[in-house]
């Protein structure tokens, strides 16, 4: 069974094709690498012994697109990672967020329904739940309008989702993930951001390494235990395998409503200096970090509640923090000696 998984060379991507070749599917990959690079290929097939399908294009481009479902016609489902991510970023430049992550989609779907293909896992985001009221957050919660442009994204891709499977025969099943860190076990992928990181692990990753200087901690005045926001952090291997058993789940008719949505997380919350402290433990390197103003659109604390994923999909995250860091530093380590 051959499975599009667009952004395919990303972070997330990436590990989720291994998990993919691993299980058996077919895959192919779309990525115009904006944010990677096409060596990730070359990458997944020394981990799996398999070379996944290839095309580098940008999916805001519609004919392309159209073209590419054309000559792909036997794709019996798609992972949709492509997408730019950067809160920081997107508060920024929110017109280029608004482009790229909601074109590509609208494309992505309209060959979706011509060539109809049934099957669709969306890479969501627990930032569509804002600043939540009450932790943890289940799906229960309400969505509230993103504190980002990025976050906003998002919760539109959902609704889109959400109406066209009331107008068309498909099954979609939206992922909210949390945090995810780490890289995988054989260090041969892991998250390699494009310039200077946004998000906290590979800036942490490359302070220690010594292409930073210093690590930005970007507020220590939240309302939490040490001052310092609080994510759920989870290892991108659990997230990876998380997707597959979203598309099994509804290839083997197990769907319980033809749109379905689940958080992805550990069920628990981790201080930004919690993580730096694990990071010192497990690498033996003292971080040089500083505390500066809080960053735009970050909220102060929020972790899942992931007993429907647990339950409904039988996916439970199995890899502590100390393990996500021990996993980030092999791979940052392993970049250095390239």
């Amino acid at each position: 069974m051959k499975i599009l998984v667009t952004g395919g060379t990303g972070f997330i991507g990436s590990h989720t094709v291994v998990e993919l070749q691993q299980s058996g599917y077919e895959v192919v990959i779309v990525d115009n690498l904006y944010n990677s690079t096409r060596d990730v290929v070359d990458a997944i097939e020394q981990i799996t012994g398999i070379r996944p399908g290839f095309e580098e294009f940008d999916l805001v481009d519609e004919k392309k697109t159209a073209d590419f479902f054309g000559r792909h016609n036997d794709i019996a489902g798609i992972i949709h990672f492509a997408a730019f991510k950067t809160v920081p970023e997107s508060v920024r430049k929110p017109l280029k967020y608004y482009r790229n992550n909601l074109i590509s989609l609208l494309n992505v779907l309209d060959c979706m329904k011509e060539f109809n293909i049934p099957y669709f896992v969306f890479s969501s985001s627990c930032t569509v739940y804002g600043q939540p009221e009450k932790l943890p957050v289940s799906e229960a919660s309400p969505v509230q309008r993103p504190w980002s442009p990025y976050g906003n994204t998002k919760l539109i891709s959902e609704e889109i989702l959400e109406d066209m499977v009331k107008a068309h025969p498909l099954k979609v099943i939206s992922l909210r993930y949390f945090n995810p860190i780490g890289a995988h076990d054989s260090a041969l992928i892991g998250e390699l951001p494009v310039g200077i990181p946004d998000n906290l692990v590979p800036y942490i990753t490359q302070t220690a390494i010594g292409k930073r200087e210093a690590l930005n901690v970007y507020g220590d005045d939240y309302n939490t235990p040490d001052g310092t926001a609080i994510r759920d952090y989870l290892h991108v291997m659990d997230l990876a395998a998380a997707h597959v058993v979203a598309l099994d789940r509804m290839i083997s008719g197990k769907s319980k409503s033809n749109y379905e949505v689940f958080n992805l997380g550990t069920g628990k919350g981790c201080s930004v200096l919690e993580v730096i402290r694990s990071f010192e433990k497990v690498s033996g390197v003292k971080l040089n970090y500083r505390i500066v103003e809080r960053r735009p659109g970050d909220v102060e604390q929020v972790w899942a509640d992931t007993s429907l994923a647990n339950r409904e999909l039988g996916w439970k995250a199995g890899r502590d923090l100390d393990d996500m860091m021990r996993t980030a530093w092999n791979w940052e380590k392993a970049l250095a000696n390239k």
